[in-house]
């Protein structure tokens, strides 16, 4: 994906923990902070699909044993779905 130049205003604090965390990491300031824009670009996002698929139906009750296997199968069905 194509980086796209910008300016952003931080609290010197942050900046000196970026820093030494950069360091700590072997890594770039700038790498810290990209990823911090992506965590928060994806916990800020609309997706277009539900987040779940399957919906449990109303009637009765569900051992614990059940409602994990429907839950692997679930997560299953939304796996092949998405590839």
């Amino acid at each position: 994906m194509a980086l796209k130049r910008t300016t952003v205003y931080a609290e010197a604090e942050d900046l000196a923990v970026i820093k030494a965390a950069a360091a700590r990491r072997g890594t770039t300031e700038a790498e810290i902070i990209r990823e911090a824009i992506h965590l928060a670009a994806m916990a800020n996002r609309a997706w277009a699909e539900p987040f779940f698929i399957a919906s449990y139906p109303g009637t009765g009750s569900l051992s614990p044993e059940e409602v994990r296997s429907e839950q692997a199968r679930t997560y299953e069905a939304t796996k092949r779905h998405r590839e």
